[in-house]
């Protein structure tokens, strides 16, 4: 298993980034999961927000509460003692997004298929069938990168990124997958579209996939997708 070099670097009056590792691997998961419930208990009333990526946490604290430099302290404590946590993926959360998958909403489809003979079915197969883990939320408030697509879906960035992709789109790029929680400009490769609300600020927990979750996508029909409460706008017609 990969073994972190950890490193603080200093985020202001009412932070600390803790950089574990210097490249991305799956299996900077458990590593990040031991530290981010560490922090929780050992930082208590005084933090305010964990912010994991792939290979750092970003540690948001109160300076009221807590003077930067014993929180400074406390996280090396933490990070002397830190162990991976078992791989308990099974146990994760399982969240499981319907899709849409058609040429009016995934763009990218036909170009994807071309590696599957012209079979947009194969395309759509592919997707599906595999299980996915959320690393990190970023971009933009919601947006769950997930690893673990199959190499055979891996496709770069678009080249010039759209204006505006519609909100529920789910693409691909590089071994990543993701789906669109709002309408925003983007890059990645495009699929299809889920009805599911990703955030909702009026929720408990506005993001409705979190760190760690598994996520599988399940192909459901143009008239399923409607019925579940999902935008059939066409691409063309979001002018994007």
């Amino acid at each position: 298993m990969n073994r972190p070099n950890p490193r603080l670097e200093s985020a202001g009056l009412d932070g600390w980034l803790v950089r574990l590792f210097d490249e991305i691997d799956e299996a900077n998961l458990a590593w990040l999961e031991a530290l981010m419930a560490a922090c929780e208990a050992r930082l208590g009333e005084s933090l305010i927000d964990l912010v994991p990526s792939y290979t750092t946490l970003l540690v948001c604290f109160d300076p009221l509460r807590l003077e930067g430099g014993e929180a400074r302290r406390r996280l090396l404590a933490i990070l002397a003692e830190l162990r991976p946590r078992e791989n308990d993926a099974e146990s994760a959360p399982l969240k499981t997004l319907p899709v849409w998958y058609d040429e009016a909403v995934g763009p990218e489809l036909v170009r994807l298929a071309e590696g599957f003979d012209g079979d947009i079915a194969a395309v759509v197969r592919a997707h599906t069938q595999a299980e996915y883990r959320v690393f990190a939320l970023g971009f933009a408030p919601g947006f769950a990168f997930m690893g673990g697509l199959p190499a055979s879906l891996e496709a770069p960035r678009l080249a010039t990124p759209r204006r505006r992709v519609p909100a529920g789109s789910v693409a691909v790029a590089g071994r990543q997958t993701a789906a669109y929680p709002t309408a925003s400009p983007g890059g990645w490769n495009l699929l299809g579209r889920t009805p599911v609300t990703l955030f909702d600020r009026q929720r408990e927990h506005p993001s409705l996939l979190a760190v760690g979750d598994r996520v599988r996508f399940e192909a459901v029909d143009r008239e399923t997708f409607i019925e579940l409460g999902g935008d059939p706008t066409l691409m063309a017609e979001e002018g994007a």
